[in-house]
């Protein structure tokens, strides 16, 4: 029987293995392992891969959440308590981002189609206590950043984009991470820009906010030993923003093969109680908006086909099995209704997609999804 894993993080790092050991090496050699060259020079790259003015590396993306509100609160642009507008259907780590500033996180429908932020939905949560909105790329695909930002215009909101799932999506000409007044990245090793560890960045185009958010995550410092705030230690390290320089001059190319998977299920796959992701109208091998860090279908009967999938050796994951305001941690928190949230936790299956996959392993993917007994 052949077997697919759901990710071979082996496979997609040994596309890259002599240019990462070099890299490795030249930085053991330079005897300078925090805050050095490698940094500043990911820094300067990611931006301008963005297209913002100003990346800021941090030790992983709910920091980075954290610094871009937390920088904002000291400039004074955010008070404690004030509201931040979250798609209920995120991962923790968003929410826990808010909480952490002192901030009260708003969970509003996604929706249903693509996931995303309910761009209408936000407008009609907002109250005069709002002060952001935090839209979510979720599984890969940018939400509807032009009609966000308009909502967010009229009523004069910071938006911070979460873009840990979504390097390198575009709308309109522009990529994720330039649409927000910040945004907050991931390189969580199976991100599709993974590190060989933790990592994370904040990108924005104000040069004030990166400075506050560089100090935030020194330990509240511009200059050693002079502290003007209460900061944490959270910060990229040399080795692994070596590593992610070598890996960001093929993102593009590893987001063309995700695509090119997509486009293989999405005209394979013909079951019909598997409900396909939206792919955002056009052919996906074509939208840039959508780079496919997770291939979600959806399924009644999820539970089964996920069984199903598994004895012909199909490896599966749910992203993600329980909505943030059912989970114990936050319980008592929010006192909500949310049926298109708890529609969406309880049907969502992900399929494996991974640069590198062979066309037998997607093939087989499609045959047993279409074989699927029901």
């Amino acid at each position: 029987m052949m077997n697919v894993p759901f990710l071979d993080l082996k496979a997609i790092n040994a596309a890259y293995r002599t240019e990462l050991l070099d890299r490795l090496t030249r930085v053991v050699d330079s005897g300078w392992y925090i805050q050095g060259d490698e940094l500043a020079n990911f820094e300067k790259e990611f931006a301008a891969y963005c297209g913002a003015s100003h990346a800021v590396g941090a030790a992983n993306g709910l920091d980075a959440l954290w610094l871009a509100l937390e920088a904002w609160k000291y400039q004074g642009r955010l008070r404690p308590r004030d509201e931040v507008i979250v798609p209920a259907n995120t991962y923790i780590a968003t929410i826990l981002a808010v909480i952490r500033a002192g901030l009260t996180p708003v969970l509003v429908e996604p929706d249903p189609l693509t996931c995303n932020l309910d761009p209408e939905a936000a407008a009609r949560a907002i109250t005069p206590r709002t002060r952001v909105v935090l839209p979510v790329h979720l599984y890969g695909r940018m939400a509807d950043m032009p009609r966000i930002c308009t909502v967010a215009e009229a009523h004069r909101l910071l938006v911070l984009e979460d873009a840990a799932q979504a390097h390198g999506a575009c709308v309109d000409g522009r990529r994720a991470g330039a649409w927000g007044d910040a945004a907050a990245f991931s390189f969580y090793p199976g991100k599709n820009l993974g590190a060989l560890g933790d990592g994370g960045a904040v990108t924005t185009g104000d040069a004030d906010t990166a400075a506050v958010v560089r100090a935030l995550g020194n330990y509240g410092s511009h200059e050693k030993y002079v502290h003007e705030m209460e900061g944490v230690n959270s910060r990229l390290d040399e080795m692994q923003a070596a590593l992610l320089r070598v890996k960001l001059r093929r993102l593009d190319q590893s987001a063309m093969a995700r695509r090119r998977i997509a486009a293989a299920y999405l005209a394979g796959i013909r079951h019909p109680l598997i409900r396909l992701p939206d792919a955002g109208g056009g052919a996906p091998a074509d939208d840039v908006s959508h780079v496919w860090h997770l291939f979600v279908v959806r399924c009644q009967q999820r539970d089964a086909l996920r069984q199903w999938l598994g004895r012909q050796g199909i490896q599966t994951l749910i992203h993600y099995p329980t909505p943030p305001h059912r989970q114990r941690a936050l319980a008592g928190r929010f006192d909500v209704h949310l049926p298109i949230t708890d529609g969406i936790h309880g049907s969502v299956l992900s399929l494996p997609l991974w640069p590198g996959m062979s066309d037998e392993q997607i093939e087989h993917v499609i045959s047993a999804c279409n074989a699927f007994p029901s």
